[in-house]
């Protein structure tokens, strides 16, 4: 039988062992049997090995002689076919590959695509391997990566370039490569590898994808031009969104809005910077130009004309337009309501409506595109076995467009999961219709405002909703936690209680852990100070990890503080799974404390109770009433036995100020789990 990816990688490292000098490691990246590791641990958290030798124990300690399986997610490899219903029990850690798996392993300071040992001190698909064991000891299940697809250069932002500016989705990000396998191994296998690693942990892998945009210079612009919106290059200087008056600044684009949209001088102006595409405009010179190494810049050259950037479907977005990706063309008709507006042979055009074709569909669905888009989940199910995706914008999406692409991936594997990026809770509904799994909702917001009570709403709100939310207080688009008022105290306290949070799906983003505090992007609830929140002199200092070379802090001094707490509650969290997902088995301890969260769980003859407190500054003493909850269960006793404190340590709970009411004392920020 064909070996699998992994045992091919074992002998590789095997056959180079002992060929190169070693290099410089975190510490975190060691937590599996080191017992046959031969390494140089230094004091500062660095360790010394040859990188062969360490993947070598490695592979060998958790992945060799695995079973070889096709090319298939984990729940094809089990038989499961639940429809998804797995990602309810997720724990969620999102990763951008190229940051997190990064290290500069030569010590020179600085983060280099070659360094003087030859590798690459960016992240990689082999390089992730080593932090599986770290995930897979917190509870992580789940891996959600943040874009892996080759992505564009043109008008880059920062140091690399956004991964978010797709060039293509059926190429893998190059940067991704690992020269420690040399030419044994290709950039797909790399990525097979990665994923085979994760599954033999029972960690699902879930990618991101970006159906609704593509890079300025796309690779589909010189096969479908007319995929794209055009405008004329002398305009491209005074290309932003059209201002209009009398309307909120942000406002979604309701019908009540299209006609003050249509009648702003700025729209008018804007529409004409449009132009039709270089196929339509001359067939000939655009075969021709379509053959240079750069196609979009031969355009340019000779036909004066350019892909128009992407900009906030919101009206009066202060938002500058985003220079390095461009809308697809959903449909070849404008949508109706804007006809009268129009004059006749009207190029495509992009604006409000047009984005949220989900909204505004027009008559004519730009069909090719349409079985492209749909076809790249099945493509990473059948190449990679990927067990989940995220779709980026999937709400700006057409629905039926929406319907397929999650068809076509059920069609492949039945019980492959989805996430909406859905940000307001109250569209759980549509979300679940449309048929996700789980939402992001707006716990990123809530959760960080513990002092106006939105934190406490959050928590005591989430179960009623009829999707999962995640359960996280920041994204990769949001500021750190740990750079909120409260610091670290308030990310310990909320890391505790997303792990036990009502119709909750705890998420963690990379670094998260580590109590890093600056952003990896400014893109919700942020300002440039996120950038800023380093000291000056740390070399990752104004630096934005969705856009530049940048290394977590694997060194920081309380590096395992966290890993350590969610390593002991994950395994609570899952004898409890069943009651936390059970909305009749949720109870809320009322109290007016605008700080205290108080969430009972009733799993056969015992109760779980999960006692926070929001407030990083200040202990709290609570008397909540229990008797009702002690009436529907039929549970009733006055000691329990304290599972986890963030506080202290496991002792009896006998704080009960009569039979039926609690007194119940926190310290700042601490979290009790209770068992009665």
């Amino acid at each position: 039988m064909e070996k699998n990816i992994l045992n091919k990688f074992y002998e590789h490292c095997q056959q180079h062992e002992h060929t190169h000098a070693p290099i410089s490691v975190p510490d975190i990246w060691t937590q599996f049997d080191t017992s046959k590791l031969t390494a140089t641990y230094l004091a500062n958290g660095e360790v010394l090995v040859d990188p062969y030798h360490f993947f070598k124990v490695l592979s060998e300690q958790l992945y060799l002689n695995k079973n070889p399986k096709a090319i298939e997610s984990l729940s094809q490899s089990k038989g499961l076919k639940k429809d998804g219903a797995w990602l309810n029990d997720a724990i969620i850690y999102s990763s951008l590959i190229r940051t997190s798996s990064a290290w500069d392993h030569d010590r020179s300071g600085r983060l280099e695509d070659e360094n003087l040992h030859g590798l690459k001190d960016t992240g990689t698909f082999v390089k992730m391997l080593a932090l599986l064991p770290h995930l897979k000891k917190m509870g992580v299940n789940t891996l959600y990566l943040l874009p892996i697809m080759r992505f564009s250069k043109y008008s880059k932002k920062g140091d690399l370039g956004s991964p978010y500016s797709v060039k293509d989705f059926f190429l893998l990000d190059e940067g991704l490569k690992d020269p420690l396998t040399h030419d044994a191994f290709t950039l797909d296998e790399e990525f097979r590898l990665m994923i085979e690693a994760a599954h033999a942990l029972n960690i699902r892998v879930m990618i991101d994808i970006i159906p609704k945009t593509n890079a300025i210079d796309s690779n589909f612009i010189k096969d479908h031009p007319e995929w794209f919106y055009w405008i004329k290059c002398d305009e491209k200087p005074h290309y932003v969104p059209p201002k209009v008056p009398g309307v909120p600044n942000t406002a979604i684009p309701t019908a009540a809005y299209i006609k003050p949209i249509y009648e702003s001088k700025h729209t008018l102006a804007h529409i004409n910077r449009f132009t039709h595409n270089p196929k339509q405009l001359d067939a000939a010179l655009f075969n021709k130009l379509k053959k240079r190494k750069n196609p979009l810049q031969a355009i340019e050259k000779n036909m004066g004309i350019t892909i128009a950037p992407a900009f906030s479907d919101h009206i009066n977005d202060p938002q500058p337009p985003w220079t390095d990706v461009t809308f697809f063309r959903m449909y070849f008709d404008h949508p109706e309501h804007a006809k009268p507006y129009l004059k006749d042979n009207t190029p495509p055009y992009i604006l409000f409506d047009t984005i949220k074709s989900n909204l505004y569909p027009g008559k004519q669905p730009n069909q090719k595109l349409w079985d492209m888009i749909t076809d790249i989940i099945p493509y990473f199910q059948r190449t990679f076995g990927i067990d989940g995706a995220r779709i980026d914008m999937g709400h700006a999406l057409p629905k039926p467009l929406l319907q397929a692409i999650i068809k076509k991936a059920k069609a492949v594997d039945p019980d492959v999961g989805f996430i909406a990026e859905e940000l307001n809770n109250d569209n759980a509904q549509t979300a679940k219709d449309n048929g996700y799994n789980i939402i992001v909702g707006n716990g990123f917001i809530d959760q960080p405002r513990v002092f106006d009570g939105s934190a406490k709403r959050f928590f005591t709100q989430a179960k009623d909703y009829p999707l999962a939310l995640f359960a996280g207080a920041e994204t990769h688009d949001t500021p750190r936690i740990a750079a909120r008022d409260g610091k670290e105290t308030l990310a310990k306290t909320l890391a505790v209680l997303n792990y036990f949070m009502p119709n909750g799906v705890p998420f963690i983003n990379a670094g998260m852990e580590l109590y890093e505090t600056q952003a990896m992007n400014l893109g919700l609830d942020a300002t440039e100070v996120e950038q800023k929140r380093l000291d000056y002199h740390d070399p990752y200092y104004n630096k934005l990890a969705l856009f530049d070379r940048y290394q977590l802090h694997y060194l920081y001094e309380k590096r395992y503080e966290l890993p350590t707490i969610l390593k002991r509650i994950a395994p609570l969290r899952k004898q409890y799974l069943g009651a936390i997902k059970n909305k009749n088995r949720t109870f809320i301890l009322a109290s007016d404390n605008p700080f205290f969260i108080g969430i009972v769980y009733h799993f056969r003859n015992k109760l779980l109770l999960v006692l926070g407190n929001l407030n990083p500054f200040h202990d709290e003493w609570i008397t909540p009433s229990i008797k009702t909850i002690q009436t529907k269960t039929g549970i009733s006793r006055q000691q329990g036995t304290l599972l986890f404190s963030t506080n202290e340590e496991k002792r009896a709970f006998t704080q009960f100020k009569d039979p039926n009411t609690l007194d119940i004392h926190l310290a700042k920020g601490e979290v009790k789990i209770v068992e009665l």
